[in-house]
């Protein structure tokens, strides 16, 4: 039996009120936060117009609310500055209403809340944007259930998808809910997790094509969130026995991709000193069925370079010191000095004067073919370098006037009629994979060091790579 069909009588703020499940098909959704994660699940369930498990028809209405104005701004005039959709695709979404006034959800049932979860200075959980969303939702069931009586209304249910470490959702966000609403748990309203698996820039692998873990409060609540993400994701959903079985799901994809790419890293350290190319090594040892195919790198972004602080906080808080993931994160964030000293390395061999070196670094954001520079190594290497005072030029092609990180020169496009000692691919933006051997010889000065951190020149240029 489909528990939207279910009514019950609640007392909410000393009045009665008629209250069911929501129907999944004719509902209000809000999602909280609308970046990288956001923006992708409002565009899906706007899109999608009947279900994929039933092939009812669907209609649903969508709030995208951020408190960022001008991403709202741009949103409304049909710019993402994501690079995730183009104008049409925006324009042809038209059941979603962009909003920064809290006051203009309300009127939702289901609440989804999208905001970054980062990391403070001390690589420390940072959860401040999820405990305002987590307060907003409880002013908005305060406000949702003043002086309205004797009518049908529906649960609110609130799925977070931010990452998190297992406990969070019920022991920092349900309470701080429960606290702004006066409303209670499993009584009044519900809630569950459903973590994000978006990979930015990834136009082969969209929202629909990965598999969605879902979980909810209780068994009723799990049964519809699986049921509402199952509706729009083709690659279907997995729903976890618990909320925390599915927050530690997610502290561990990325965790485990971290430390394989920390042992590549150090693989690389240890072949650079037995001179040896540890890029041609991995291509020997991946013609092995069960190598796992990773590639030596600067570790940043939003996932893999913070989720696995989160795991290691919650562990050391109940008394265990994870080494392994925290040698693997020490590895990963010392590339730039590795990799800043070898460069050091190569200018001394060849006897270059520091004051003379003009250096070209090609890419900067987080990973390639995507706008994002949140937590990028590469802004690292560039503040090492510029304390040894050499004349840094940055090109990449998602570079806009926004982004403030850097104290040299950054341009979109790469210049035509310099010169520089030191060229550094950094990142393997297409735009660079593109360029030709000639192209990249007009870059190049009499005694030129090209660092190919990404493999992606000819050996010809004899570039140094990992």
């Amino acid at each position: 039996m489909w528990i939207g069909t279910l009514t019950t009588i609640r007392k909410i703020n000393g009045f009665n009120y008629k209250m069911k499940f929501p129907d999944i098909y004719n509902t209000k959704i809000a999602i909280l936060g609308i970046g990288y994660v956001g923006l992708p699940l409002a565009m899906e369930f706007a899109y999608r117009k009947s279900c994929l498990r039933t092939n009812k028809p669907i209609k649903r209405s969508i709030f995208a609310f951020d408190t960022n104005k001008s991403r709202i701004n741009q949103l409304k005039r049909l710019f993402d500055n994501t690079n995730e959709f183009s104008k049409s695709e925006l324009a042809e979404a038209k059941n979603i209403k962009f909003t920064s006034n809290l006051d203009n959800i309300i009127s939702a049932d289901i609440f989804i809340v999208t905001v970054p979860t980062p990391i403070n200075k001390f690589n420390k959980p940072d959860l401040d944007l999820v405990k305002k969303a987590s307060s907003d939702i409880g002013y908005i069931f305060k406000k949702k259930f003043e002086n309205i009586e004797n009518k049908i209304n529906n649960f609110p249910i609130v799925i977070y998808e931010s990452t998190i470490y297992p406990g969070a959702t019920e022991d920092i966000c349900i309470p701080l809910i429960e606290e702004n609403s006066n409303l209670k748990l499993n009584k009044d309203f519900f809630c569950g997790y459903s973590p994000e698996r978006i990979n930015p820039g990834d136009k082969n692998r969209k929202i629909s094509s990965i598999v969605k873990l879902t979980s909810g409060s209780n068994k009723e609540s799990a049964y519809l969130i699986d049921s509402l993400y199952g509706s729009i994701i083709e690659a279907g959903t997995f729903k976890t026995a618990t909320i925390k079985v599915a927050e530690a799901a997610k502290i561990i994809e990325n965790t485990q991709r971290d430390l394989n790419i920390a042992l590549v890293n150090e693989f690389s350290i240890i072949f650079k000193l037995l001179n040896l190319d540890t890029l041609e090594i991995l291509e020997a040892a991946k013609t092995k069925w069960n190598f796992l195919d990773f590639k030596p790198g600067l570790v940043g972004g939003h996932c893999i370079g913070v989720d696995p602080y989160y795991l290691t906080y919650i562990a050391e808080e109940s008394g265990y010191t994870p080494d392994l993931v925290l040698a693997g994160r020490k590895i990963n964030n010392n590339m730039p000095l590795w990799i800043s000293n070898l460069i050091d390395h190569e200018i001394k061999k060849r006897k270059i004067d520091y004051s003379v070196i003009k250096v070209l670094i090609l890419g900067a954001t987080f990973k390639e073919n995507c706008p994002d520079f949140r937590n990028s190594k590469t802004i690292e290497l560039v503040k090492i370098l510029k304390r040894k005072k050499m004349n840094i030029k940055i090109v990449d092609p998602y570079f806009s006037k926004e982004e403030n990180m850097w104290d040299c020169k950054v341009s979109n496009e790469i210049p035509i009629n310099e010169k520089f000692t030191i060229v550094i691919c950094a990142v393997a933006h297409n735009e660079f994979i593109a360029l030709s051997q000639k192209q990249i010889k007009t870059l190049l000065d009499k005694n030129y060091i090209i660092f190919d951190l990404k493999g992606i020149f000819s050996k010809s240029l004899n570039p140094i790579r990992p």
